[in-house]
């Protein structure tokens, strides 16, 4: 029960010199570690957003490293919606979001 409570999950949009600079790849290594589950893709505008699941101090810590992000990046911005968990334990890298893509 406590274990169910303790789960949280963020949405993310990430904004600066966040594309190039191997954040999603970076994003998933961090995932990994902290055992979340989730995904990252890049957006059209030049943002980065993902979703973080799990235990609520492991998706607080995955946030906080987004706001530097690996080297190489520059984050001006971080967006976060709380969502309610849905069972989500795989992290992966969606494909990118782009004008023309089918949707």
């Amino acid at each position: 029960m406590s274990a169910e409570r303790d789960r949280a999950r963020v949405h993310i949009w990430i904004s600066g010199r966040v594309q190039g600079v191997g954040f999603r790849f970076s994003t998933c290594e961090v995932a990994e570690q902290l055992g979340l589950g989730g995904w990252v893709r890049n957006l059209a505008d030049g943002r980065v957003e993902a979703v973080f699941e799990g235990p609520a101090a492991e998706v607080a810590r995955a946030v906080a490293w987004c706001r530097q992000g690996p080297p190489g990046a520059w984050v001006s911005d971080l967006r976060t919606e709380s969502e309610a968990p849905i069972g989500e334990s795989a992290f992966s890298a969606r494909p990118s979001s782009y004008p023309g893509d089918d949707a």
